[in-house]
């Protein structure tokens, strides 16, 4: 993946919400401080609300790592349910045991859960509920809700409770039946969405948990960042995750606010545009209506009442006009990729990919016979999945299966065949199409498949202390391309020597270096060292 190409130690951008990313906005920090207070002071009945993703759950989940060691917690994550399941579920929360018989009766779960409050007052310990996507909660649970206020001391709540969930949850509070709940509530915090500045701290903070030492985005791209997630921290998560992933796959080692842009338009199913650009549209549609009114003001005949009236013209002969198209060189331009995609669904499936690539290798390949891979196996070859870039596409040297994504999400598998230059040639149900990579990485998040011929039938990962025939390719292929010259005695043996011809070789073409001979690095050697009647991706003139 991108982590080892950007420095990190792990994904940045995750939307599981672990406590180590927890950004402390300041609206943030006040909600966790008023969520401590809630569990902390007797009495308290807490109300947080936040539109989806803005980081509630990440708040619930550092909250309950900061937990006083007196405090027992009943989290109920599922509010969908009966106010006997309800009950039911808050005692196995506090492992409240509850006889068969009693699941089904109210009056019997409340007894016991007065018995085991009292108990844990008496002992000086704090019972806490807290009610994640409370917005679900039917009006009989909220009455239930209610009615756990009531189980009190003379001096003390015996529990707290806490309430949260979406915007809606204000709305379902309002209501006039539940006015009673609502007077109880002692605390109310809404969480907004980041500003432009908190949206920026927020990336730079998760990238340096993720061990960052360096910008991975433009200054540009982090303002883009914010515009087009409207700074909603999960939208933020998942739109740098995408550019990150888009500029892996370019070979870009900072993101940039195009980048950005493109991320989001994957996210969004839709075109997201640059903001100049949505202005300049606004103001281009403004400038047209204007223009047009005014046309039809000056086509309008005058009154012909008055002094002043003009006279009337007689209509001009119509003049021979041109068609543009008839000016027009006679040329053909390339399609626009997403528009090809989009009309080309039933020829980028899986089974015209293999039929396309297969048929470059002199091979066959017959839909439904067999699992694509297996049939590629019995034909002496191999198959290898990656998630890379175009600079590896251009190392392997092989024709690929790409995977694109059009505007919709939808998945297409087309066939790289050549690429030469800025310009990549797909293979498409047997026809062929050339298409810029610039357009090609809009639509190309990484992931490909080639095929190769092994010397040594399925061929496996080569490390320090195995024997055998792949090992002596290894080192004869290697000592190839050092200018040796070849061994008809070469050692089977992957000794230290080896290891380090390896890590060489690793090191001079941009692969991780560890030593190993991974499938990735035997089928660079193998385009390395040029195997006569191998089809490739043209590139000798490319310099790559």
């Amino acid at each position: 993946m991108y982590t080892s190409f950007f420095g990190l130690t792990e994904k940045p951008f995750a939307i599981t919400p672990d406590p180590r990313y927890l950004y402390l906005s300041e609206r943030h920090a006040e909600a966790l401080a008023h969520l401590s207070y809630g569990i902390q002071e007797a009495g308290g009945f807490v109300q947080l609300t936040g539109e989806v993703g803005t980081g509630k759950t990440m708040i619930v989940r550092s909250l309950l790592q900061q937990l006083p060691a007196n405090c027992d917690m009943a989290l109920i994550l599922n509010p969908r349910v009966t106010p006997p399941e309800f009950l039911l579920a808050i005692c196995d929360e506090l492992h409240v045991p509850v006889a068969e018989p009693l699941t089904n009766s109210v009056k019997a779960l409340v007894d016991l859960l007065t018995g085991f409050l009292l108990d844990a007052h008496s002992r000086s310990r704090r019972v806490v509920l807290m009610v994640d996507e409370a917005q679900n909660l039917s009006p009989d649970v909220l009455e239930q809700v209610r009615l756990l206020t009531n189980l009190e001391t003379a001096t003390h709540k015996l529990m707290q409770i806490i309430l949260v969930g979406q915007p809606e949850l204000r709305e379902v509070l309002g209501r006039t039946e539940l006015r009673q709940l609502a007077q109880r509530i002692t605390g109310r915090y809404h969480l907004e969405a980041l500003s432009r500045p908190e949206t920026i701290a927020y990336i730079k903070h998760r990238l340096r948990v993720a061990g960052a030492t360096a910008d991975v985005f433009t200054p540009g791209a982090l303002r883009e960042v914010h515009r087009v997630s409207g700074g909603i921290p999960r939208i933020i998560n998942v739109v740098c995750d995408r550019a990150l992933l888009g500029a892996f796959t370019r070979d870009e080692h900072c993101a940039s606010a195009p980048l950005v842009r493109r991320a989001a338009s994957e996210v969004y199913g839709r075109p997201v545009m640059s903001h100049w650009v949505r202005w300049t549209a606004v103001v281009g549609a403004t400038a047209g209506a204007a223009l047009l009114a005014f046309t039809v003001w000056q086509s309008l005949p005058l009154d012909d009442a008055g002094d002043n009236a003009t006279p009337a013209v007689s209509a001009a002969p119509p003049v021979a006009t041109v068609a543009v198209a008839d000016r027009l060189p006679e040329t053909t331009p390339r399609q626009p990729l997403a528009a090809l995609l989009e009309e080309s669904v039933t020829r980028t499936t899986t089974d015209e990919a293999f039929t396309g690539l297969l048929s470059l290798w002199d091979a066959s390949y017959v839909p439904g016979a067999a699992r694509p891979c297996d049939q590629v196996t019995d034909q002496g070859l191999q198959c290898v999945a990656q998630r890379g870039t175009f600079a590896q596409l251009k190392l392997i040297d092989r024709p690929a299966i790409l995977s694109l994504t059009d505007a919709a999400g939808g998945e297409h598998h087309v066939v790289l065949e050549t690429l030469e230059g800025d310009l990549a040639r797909l293979l498409i149900g047997g026809a062929r199409q050339d298409i810029s990579l610039a357009e090609l990485a809009d639509r190309w998040f990484g992931e490909f498949l080639v095929v190769w011929r092994p010397s040594i039938p399925l061929a496996k990962e080569l490390r320090v202390g195995m024997r055998g025939d792949d090992v002596r390719w290894l080192r004869a292929g290697l000592a190839q391309l050092d200018g040796q010259p070849a061994a008809t005695d070469s050692p089977d043996l992957f000794d230290g020597e080896l290891e380090r011809m390896v890590r060489d070789f690793q090191r001079s073409h941009r692969l991780v270096v560890d030593g190993i001979a991974g499938v990735q690095t035997q089928l660079v050697l193998d385009s390395a060292i040029g195997v006569p009647g191998t089809p490739t991706l043209g590139l000798a003139g490319d310099g790559a």
